[in-house]
């Protein structure tokens, strides 16, 4: 367990991290590795933050082609997969993708258990079926999802059918829109993809969900909860999930060095307090992943990171 003040006692709820998992960066990366343990220490006295648990390579390739999964636990990917993936390959980094996406495994347990699970991490959504993208090797909404829809020994069928992907980063949930489009896009669908993001922002080819709210630069507070009541509440209203995942980056502040929106922190735990009061109201499932947060105020990215637990644990 991480921190070291006390615990509540019996806590109903806990995080998983992968903040113990290292791996070598160059000197200068832009890859935010001090907020895995800045969240796990700033939440430690609230609730268990537990490390995160191996994914079995098999169960990534529900959404992955294996072979190219192989490829990379191999170390066989050139320069330009390297460079499109964002962090330079190493045993570690395939390691810390596969202890993430994990995390998020376990969160999926703990929210059809006890209605809310919390992964310190993850939100990996620009990972496609056989290409890496945006420091996203393991696409975890997408598994989630089909995990809770299709089932395995692990998960039986049925435990959802009908599964919501809101996706608040600023960046596009491209590979997730892309992954889950079988089930976005048929008759009858059993996913929905949402996605508020930053509309001239990465990734500039953008895919389809099945609600793509693409918005302007500088975006505020005001703005953005417009958004929230007018669109993505109503969205969710009409779609009835039975279960969310919901990547809450923070890359939507002001100050972010990927992001160009301009919310507050006010604004970031406004738009968290409405997801989550409408998934305690409907009374959904919902799975929490952090997503993006690369904000030049170190402690501002976490703190907006922990808010999502935060209040999380002033609602539920």
């Amino acid at each position: 367990m991480t921190g070291s003040q006390t615990l509540n006692p019996q806590p109903r709820f806990r995080a998983y991290t992968p903040a113990a998992y290292d791996f070598p960066l160059p000197e200068g990366h832009r890859f935010p590795y001090y907020k895995y343990r800045g969240m796990a220490e700033r939440l430690g006295g609230l609730l268990p933050v537990l490390d995160t648990p191996n994914l079995p390579w098999a169960t990534a390739g529900r959404v992955h082609d294996p072979l190219w999964l192989r490829r990379w636990r191999l170390g066989e990917v050139d320069r330009h997969e390297q460079r499109a993936f964002g962090l330079p390959w190493s045993v570690g980094v395939v390691e810390r993708a596969r202890r993430a996406a994990g995390g998020s495994v376990a969160a999926l347990h703990d929210a059809l258990q006890t209605g809310w699970g919390i992964n310190l991490a993850g939100g990996t959504h620009h990972a496609f079926a056989d290409r890496a993208e945006g420091f996203c090797l393991i696409n975890d909404a997408a598994l989630l999802t089909r995990l809770a829809l299709d089932g395995t020994p692990e998960f039986p069928a049925g435990l959802a059918s009908r599964v919501a992907v809101v996706d608040l980063d600023v960046h596009q949930g491209n590979g997730t829109a892309a992954l889950l489009a079988p089930y976005t896009h048929s008759a009858s669908p059993t996913a929905f993809t949402l996605s508020v993001h930053g509309e001239r922002n990465y990734p500039f080819r953008k895919e389809v969900s099945s609600l793509d709210i693409g918005l302007g630069d500088g975006v505020s507070d005001a703005e953005y909860l417009e958004v929230m009541c007018r669109q993505v509440l109503p969205a969710l209203d009409a779609f009835r999930p039975d279960l969310i995942i919901y990547l809450a980056g923070v890359d939507v502040l002001a100050g972010d060095r990927f992001g160009r929106f301009a919310l507050t922190l006010a604004g970031v735990r406004e738009r968290n307090r409405a997801l989550l009061g409408w998934t305690k109201g409907a009374a959904v499932p919902l799975v929490s992943l952090t997503a993006g947060g690369y904000n030049a105020d170190h402690a501002l990215t976490v703190e907006a990171h922990s808010s999502v637990v935060l209040d999380g644990l002033d609602l539920f």
